[in-house]
This record gives structure tokens, sequence and C-alpha cells, in this order.
């Protein structure tokens, strides 16, 4: 470099590393209602410059050329509106100055609250800028961790643990592609209320970044579902699961059951299992109940179609597994062990041949307020003290506005149905928020309000444009059970 044209390097560079708080404009996108600030919600100028608010509703500002002048900014979120002007446009005129601030309220349309991003790079970025102080110790990046995939958790050895697939690093898209594991507290153990997020501290490598929970030698991405614990005859605990190694999202070439080894601290391998074995092994979400017979593993998916005996012995045994299956005999659905559980589509096909009468359909979900059908792809369920009633999360599989981006909530009596009735609670407009998982151990005022999280990506959804920092990652809603918008999803 020509000595020349140094100090002109010298002279940028320590500007752009010395930028302090007072040098930004705070932009706060808050809930007009509570007042929060909400995640997930993007300003973009006229010509096409787009931020999105961090988990605190923050965005800082400091663009070269539109400081202390008047800047249009278009404000999108899904979930949340502002009023339209003249011409159709939603948004703000705001005079970004440095060192000031301002709030720009929406108003909430979707039922449940958006309350943070739980996982990736930056989920306190701007808050952090503008010198505010976030509640997470490692609010920016932790673990390396940039995007995660769908989540299981257990509460387990006096905590709560947490496997999640496949992860993006900073230094390679396929960071860890054998699941993700972490820890965390209670609220009322030295852990955050959720609100504000939750403080996973992840299992890592020699490396400091996020080990490899089921490490297997042969190629492929594993995966973890229908994560549980179960005693033995001994009355020792055991973490089990279903896992899968997959070439691709079409090609499974590998499943069975795994363990967590408590010595090393990963899950190994205890049983390869035949393809034939398409049903008889933990799947989606495990639901433990207690019933009259004894206590059983449900297997959200998430309507409960299959189940097994909670004991360490009945989940090794493929024989011992029982599916939810329509009997043309008893003219009704029955526990049984010979045929696979009967699914909302096959549910469709009885009825329009005139094989099951309407009204003994369990899973035939329609939209309280519209009537039309709902066909629902994964979530999980879990009783709820408030509501006396059994309660499903679930994204749709197709319809609305995204594919696998409508989150619903219905309820039944039974963990087996019949499920007649759900109200849309959450909205992703061309964008997908695929397993999502209410964790009922979060739930406040004896359930009244639950908290759930689901994967938001552009993965499945066609949408050329992924959100920067969210996008594969984990975020975090809250739902009031008494909202008057899910009367009409109520059982009585």
């Amino acid at each position: 470099m020509p000595l020349r044209r140094l100090p002109l390097v010298l002279l940028c560079l320590p500007a752009f590393l010395s930028a302090a708080p007072e040098d930004y404009f705070g932009i706060r996108v808050i809930d007009e209602h509570t007042g929060r600030g909400v995640p997930l919600v993007t300003l973009e100028t006229t010509n096409h410059i787009a931020l999105t608010t961090d988990s605190a509703g923050w965005i800082a500002f400091n663009e070269p050329g539109l400081m202390n002048r008047a800047v249009y900014f278009n404000v999108q979120g899904p979930g949340y509106t502002m009023p339209k002007d003249g011409f159709g446009f939603t948004g703000v005129r705001l005079k970004p100055v440095a060192g000031k601030s301002v709030e720009v309220k929406v108003l909430r349309t979707n039922i449940a609250e958006r309350l943070c991003r739980l996982t990736g790079q930056g989920i306190y970025r701007d808050s952090t800028l503008l010198g505010h102080e976030p509640p997470l110790p490692s609010p920016n990046l932790s673990a390396d961790v940039m995007g995660l995939d769908s989540v299981q958790v257990v509460p387990w050895k006096g905590r709560y643990f947490w496997i999640f697939g496949d992860t993006l690093r900073p230094n390679y898209p396929l960071g860890n592609y054998h699941s993700t594991a972490a820890w965390s507290d209670a609220p009322d153990k030295g852990g955050l209320e959720p609100e504000h997020g939750i403080h996973f501290e992840y299992i890592t490598d020699e490396n400091r970044a996020v080990a490899k929970m089921i490490p297997l030698e042969e190629p492929g991405a594993v995966w973890l579902f229908g994560m549980h614990t179960v005693m033995d005859g001994q009355g020792k605990e055991h973490l089990m699961a279903h896992y899968s190694r997959w070439r691709d999202l079409g090609k499974r070439l590998e499943h069975g059951l795994a363990e967590m080894d408590e010595a090393s601290g990963r899950f190994r391998r205890i049983a390869v299992l035949g393809d034939e074995f398409e049903w008889q092994h933990p799947l989606g979400n495990a639901v433990w109940v207690k019933g009259a017979d004894g206590d059983w593993i449900y297997f959200s998916t998430p309507y409960c179609r299959t189940r097994v005996k909670a004991d360490y012995d009945s989940v090794q045994n493929t024989s011992a597994y029982e599916a939810l299956a329509w009997s043309a005999e008893s003219d009704d659905y029955v526990w049984q062990k010979a045929l696979p559980p009967t699914t909302q589509k096959d549910e469709e096909k009885l009825i329009a041949e005139k094989k099951m009468p309407a009204e003994k359909a369990r899973m035939q979900v329609v939209d309280a307020q519209t009537g039309k059908p709902v066909r629902l792809h994964a979530g999980s369920m879990h009783w709820n003290k408030h509501r006396e009633r059994w309660i499903m999360i679930a994204v749709q599989q197709e319809g609305g506005d995204s594919y696998l981006g409508e989150v619903w909530y219905a309820e039944a009596k039974q963990i087996d149905g019949p499920w007649r009735k759900a109200v849309k609670i959450a909205t992703h407009p061309k964008y997908s928020f695929y397993n999502p998982s209410h964790h009922a151990f979060f739930d406040q005022q004896d359930g009244r309000l639950i908290y759930f999280q689901g994967t938001y990506a552009e993965t499945f959804s066609g949408n050329p444009v992924a959100t920067p920092r969210y996008d594969y990652n984990q975020i975090l809603y809250r739902l009031d059970l008494d909202d008057e918008r899910l009367k009409a999803a109520r059982v009585e």
C-alpha cells in the first residue's frame, strides 16, 4: 500500500471501531397495548435499507446521508400492523438524530404475543449498540450458534435439558448436523423469566463450539425426537429418544432408539430398527400421562395417535407400542397393536366412503370462525390446569398466508380427542414457523399464560429473502388462554 494512502485508512478505521451508543439513533417498536418491545418488526427506507428489531424491539440506526433529516420507514412485522396512510403505506416518518430515541407503536393482530428470539447471533444486537443492558449474559453469540432447528426439551436432573436439530455456525452452514444440546435453569431456580429469553448453557466440544450429541461415524444428518425420561425396575432414570439419520429430507438412511450415556454426556444407539417399524417407537413430542391402568407416554405429532407404557423395558420393545386406529368392527376408535394409527387424512377418506360416521371422527378440525377444514402438521399437546382440558398448539400444513407458518390452538376433553375446532393464534406470512412446542413447565397463573416456541425459517416458505439473524432460529410466544378470541375453540 502506498504510504500516501495510509493516513486515510488510519482515519477511517478508528471511527468505525469507536462507535458509541450516542452515535446511534434508537428506534423502539412497542406493542401499543402492553408497551413491550416487539421483536421481528422490519423498518425499511424508501431505498430498501431494511432493519429488523432485536428481541427488545430496538433498532440502532446510523446511516450516512440519512441523519438529521426526515426519513420515511415502512413498518412490517408478522402479526403486527399500524394504520395505513392515504396511499396505502404502512409506516412512519422520523428524523434520525444521533443520541436520541423514539418509540413507534404497532397494533398486535396475532392472538399470541411475540416475546423474543431464543437462539442465534445478535439476539440483543441493537440494544447492545445503544448501550442498554441485555438480560442474557451472552446476548449476541453463544457457543458459535448462528441458527438452530427444531426443539425437544425435558425436565431432567433438576434442570431443563434441550435438544435441537441442525445448527449453523459462523465458519460454515453445516456447523453441527448431529443434534445440539443445552441446559437451562427454571425461573425459580436462577433462570430468566421466559419473556426475556432463555440462558442456554450449550454443551460444547474442545473448541468451545456446540458438540455432536449423537456422534455417529456414518454420513448424514442425525435428529432426535420423542425425547422423554423413564424409570427402570431399579428406580434409575433414563433419558430416551428416537434417532434417525438422513441423507436429505427425502431419504432416511437409518433409525432406531437412543439413550443418554451419562458417562460421556452424549446419546448412544441402543437399537437399530428396520423400516417396517414405522410407528412403534418414540415420535414428535412426548407427553407423560397418569391413567387408571398405569402411566403411559403418548406421542404428539400433533395428535396423540401412538403410546407406550411408561417404563424402561416397554419403551425399548416395539411390540409394546399401541396405535389409535378406527375399528369397523367396534364402530369406534380403539387402542391396539396390529394396525398403524389412523391419520387425519385417513379419517377424511373413511368419512367420504361412508365407512366412518362423521360424528365419530377425532381429527377433523375446522377453523372455529369460518368452518373451513384445518389440516395440522406438527405441534405439541399438554393438560392445562386453567382450562381443565387438553390443549394443542400446532402448525397448519397448508393454506392461509404461508406454508407451515400458521399456528393454531385447540382443546379436547381427552388426550385422544375428539378435536373439533381451532383458532389461529399466530401468522407468519410467506414464512415458516414449524414444529411449535408448548413448554408447560413455563406455564403461569395455573396455566392461564402459556409459552410456545417454533422454528422461524424461509426453508419451506418459498420466500426468496431470509430475515437476517432471525432466520432458522427459535422464537418464543406467549398466549393468554382467557383471551376472548379463543372462546370459539373452547370445549365446555
